[in-house]
């Protein structure tokens, strides 16, 4: 295809045939050059679309693994509820000796009879907290419930614990029917 402008200026003699044959190479340099361009910038769009893709399917990935752990604690938790409200001991207006016992660094309370209090001081019982509520558990549902999640279990026992010797009071026994 010629260009009519250059045919005109050709025929008017104020160009040469060089000139124009000149204008006609470097235009399709021109347009050449523009076209490799695109191919390159196409290259790194498509790589940048790929790189993105990648970051978008690990977050996917995480997520789904985050989705994952919360089931399995939920189930987790769900599991633990239910061994506590199937097998805590029930508690009646005979429970009338007042239990003190520490927990998130606060002194809470529960309401229990002397059979009760002396099977938690020996271990035979533990005391597991249920949606803001403390109950006491037998033994073998303490140490299943500490392999779930031990932060439920806020009273157990396992075995009887012995202080530091350079403590001074250890020498001495505090009586069980001590309240504070």
């Amino acid at each position: 295809m010629s260009n009519p402008f250059q045919d005109q200026l050709l025929k008017a003699g104020l160009v040469s045939k060089k000139q124009v044959h000149k204008a006609r190479q470097d235009k399709n340099k021109k347009t050449k050059q523009q076209h490799s361009k695109k191919e390159n910038g196409t290259d790194e769009t498509k790589i940048q679309i790929q790189r993105a893709a990648e970051e978008k399917a690990r977050r996917d990935r995480e997520l789904n693994m985050n989705k994952v752990e919360q089931a399995r604690q939920k189930a987790i938790s769900i599991e633990i509820n239910q061994l506590i409200t199937s097998n805590c001991l029930s508690r009646d207006e005979n429970c009338e000796i007042v239990y003190n016992f520490e927990h998130n660094k606060k002194v809470k309370r529960i309401y229990v009879n002397a059979d009760m209090k002396q099977q938690i001081i020996c271990g035979k019982l533990g005391i597991a907290r249920i949606e803001g509520r403390y109950e006491l558990v037998p033994q073998a549902i303490a140490e299943k419930i500490q392999q779930r999640n031990q932060k439920r279990i806020v009273i157990f026992n396992e075995e009887e614990r012995t202080s530091d010797d350079d403590y001074s009071s250890s020498k001495y026994q505090i009586p069980d029917d001590l309240t504070w």
